[in-house]
Order: structure tokens, then sequence, then C-alpha cells
């Protein structure tokens, strides 16, 4: 079978048995390690796996038509993904994705129109679903871990804080957060800072929600979340946010995001931008999750950032490496998605619970294996604005975080 000879040339630790969907056994085998055993049950599977398979074992998962008989699927794929360590994918793997490099700029191109509808694909599902396995403030990025005591919440909870003191926060500032979400980073800054905050958004679902939860907290009169993309807004702000945005604006649009970044920011403001990176080097967004989960997305390498940061003439002030924190994250997500499956199932089917549970685990598994990475950037227009050392980012306030943690889950 072709699938398996595939497996063969991939598999150097561990084992992975395919039966195949006439019943024969195929078996690619390696050093002592997992074993993971697969089951075809399409005729179809045979050639689609060796032609495409980082589409169509994805694909085969969500539909059912490949079945895990011995392991999970959390094993096959850390499994794939310790042997792509250890010796690159096969030759024909290299070959499809060679061409998928040529045309990543084009899937990436995310003009407005299609990056307010990239955004409906992803962030319009329902809400309940979000409330399910996110944390009580429904922060949908990378949480930020002091130890091994932190759980979720409090996770979440010190990323805002981290962030916030890295802008460097004062009275009667006006703050600009880019990608939003459901507002909870902005009701945190208004809380705990006295601050005005404008959200923006590509999600109908995520600016009604945030608006409402602004209402809830009696904050309506100092946040507001719209409507808007990045290009269209005017104006000036002390301080400029973004958290989980950037990986959807696309490599065509760097430029003309910094840009917007330096024309938005006061002379004497701070910008800061956190995103999913990767450590070793540029990359193409994994075809099953560019079709299913993130269409137009792209986690880039710093290495491709940069240039256009200093196109824009800002001065980058400060970057910080998050490495395992969003394995971590994810790895929460996903526990917290499986004790609330019938629940989403009903919302949905189970068919996007198979898409989701592949979803979660292939990501945990890129930040544990795979060189992902998030990456927090400040910048700002001039020199000074931010003190010498870094001392102040690592100032500890357990006390103002739980009183913002209160205003924040309204």
């Amino acid at each position: 079978m072709l699938f398996a000879s595939l497996l063969k040339q991939l598999v150097r630790v561990g084992t992975v048995e395919v039966i195949d969907a006439d019943g024969r056994t195929h078996q690619a085998s390696g050093a002592p390690g997992t074993t993971v055993t697969l089951r075809l049950h399409d005729r179809k599977l045979h050639r689609r796996l060796f032609w495409t398979p980082r589409l169509a074992v994805g694909e085969a998962y969500m539909d059912g038509t490949l079945t895990i008989e011995r392991g999970t699927l959390y094993d096959f794929i850390d499994l794939v993904a310790i042997n792509e360590e250890l010796g690159g994918a096969p030759p024909l793997m290299r070959v499809v994705d060679g061409f998928s490099w040529l045309w990543r700029r084009l899937a990436q191109s995310n003009d407005p129109r299609r990056a307010r509808h990239n955004a409906a694909h992803h962030y319009d599902l329902s809400g309940r679903l979000y409330e399910l396995f996110l944390d009580s403030d429904r922060q949908y990025s990378c949480a930020y871990f002091e130890g091994e005591r932190d759980d979720l919440e409090r996770a979440q909870l010190r990323k805002k804080q981290h962030i916030a003191r890295k802008l460097l926060l004062a009275p009667g500032q006006r703050i600009l957060d880019i990608g939003s979400g459901w507002g909870g980073l902005a009701l945190t800054l208004a809380a705990s800072a006295d601050v005005d905050v404008l959200g923006i958004t590509l999600s109908t679902e995520q600016q009604a929600a945030a608006t409402r939860r602004a209402e809830a907290a009696g904050l309506a009169h100092r946040v507001r979340f719209e409507l808007r993309d990045y290009r269209d807004l005017g104006g000036t702000f002390d301080r400029i946010v973004s958290v989980g945005m950037f990986e959807h604006v696309g490599l065509p649009n760097y430029g003309r995001f910094f840009e917007q970044i330096r024309t938005l920011l006061k002379p004497d403001g701070i910008a800061l931008l956190h995103s999913i990176g990767r450590a070793d080097g540029p990359g193409i967004t994994n075809p099953w999750l560019r079709k299913y989960i993130f269409p137009g997305g792209y986690s880039p390498a710093l290495s491709e950032v940069m240039p256009a940061v200093e196109a824009a003439r800002l001065f980058v002030t400060d970057i910080e490496i998050l490495r395992l924190h969003y394995a971590r994250t994810l790895a929460a997500w996903r526990a917290r998605f499986n004790a609330n499956r019938v629940a989403i199932a009903e919302l949905y089917d189970e068919r996007f619970c198979r898409m989701w549970e592949f979803y979660l685990i292939g990501s945990e598994i890129a930040f544990r294996r795979q060189g992902h990475m998030v990456w927090q950037m400040q910048m700002a227009r001039e020199v000074g604005v931010v003190p010498l050392t870094r001392d102040y980012v690592y100032e500890r306030d357990d006390a103002a975080l739980d009183v913002v943690s209160t205003a924040s889950a309204a």
C-alpha cells in the first residue's frame, strides 16, 4: 500500500501499523518507541494518504474513515513529529511542501474583504463553544505560566498583567487593542489603570459579546469595541497592543501593518505585539489547518517580521520569547474540551469534535516538537520612552491581579 511505503520512509523510532480497507496489515518500525495502529475504512485513502498526507490524514480522521485502534490520536501525531524531527519529511512530502511555498503569499493576501471572511470562519462560531474550553475571561491566546502551580485561570491573568507592565500604563491614556477578541484584555487594562480603550475586531460575535461585557462591568464609558479593520483607523493612541491577531495579517501586509502602527502611535507611545512564531525560520502553514481552522493564517519567523518593523522606522525596545507556555495552554484547553465533548457535540456534531481534537493536539505538538513559540515585541517611535532596563516587567502585584480578575470576568 502506498501510504505504508510513505510511513516506512518516515519512521525511525516507534511503530505505526496500518490496517488497510481490505483488512491487510502493514507495518513501519524503527527503534523501540510508541506503537500506534490505524485502520482505514475507505480504499480511496490508500492513494490520498500517500499524495497529500498533511491534508488527508486530518480529513480522514474528521470523517471517521481513519480510526485509531491502538494508542491515541495524540500518540500518532506526536510520533510523526518525533520522526520528522529526527530525519525530516519523506522526499514526496518535501516536494508537496515545495509547491505550497510557491503560492503561500497569495494564500495570505488577506485584503479587508478576505480578512473579514477569514475571521468569521473561526471566531463567529458559537460563543458557547469557547466558554466550554477557554478560561472564564475567554483568553484565546498563550497564557503565561510562572510556576507549576499555575492553572489556566491564573496563567491567563498573569499574561494580561505581564502585558500591562510592558505597556507602562498611566491614568488618562488612550489605548488601542487590535484584535480585541471577547474583550478581556481591554477590560483588564481599563479596570487596573484608569485608561480609555478602543478594541477593534473583525468578528461580529466577539464585538457583540465584548460590548455586553463592558456594560456589565460598568466600563462602557471607558471601553468600547468596534467592528473595524486596522487599516481603516485614524487618530493617535498613547499605547497600542495586539495579542493573537498578527497571525492573521499575512506576509504581503506586514509593511502596511507596521506603517499603520507608527502612524497611529503618538511620538512618546509604546506598542506591544504578541504573536505565535517559528524558531526555525520561515515556513508554510499546514494545509489542513489552513483549510479548516485558520484560512489565511500564518505564524511568522522573526526574520520575516523585522524588515517590516525596520522599514516603518520603529525601535524594537524589547523582545521576549515564550517557549513552552503555549504547549501548556493548549494542553489545558484540550483537557477542558474533552471534559465538555458531549455538550460541544450537541452544539455542532461529532465530526466537528474530531476536527477540533485534531486541531488542538496538532497545535500543542507544534509547540513541543516543531519549533513553534510565542514572541512579544515591544516597540516605540522614540528610543528613550522605555526604561533602560527591563526590571519593571517583573514587578509582581498578585493582589492587583486578583482585583482585576473580578472586573475582567464580568
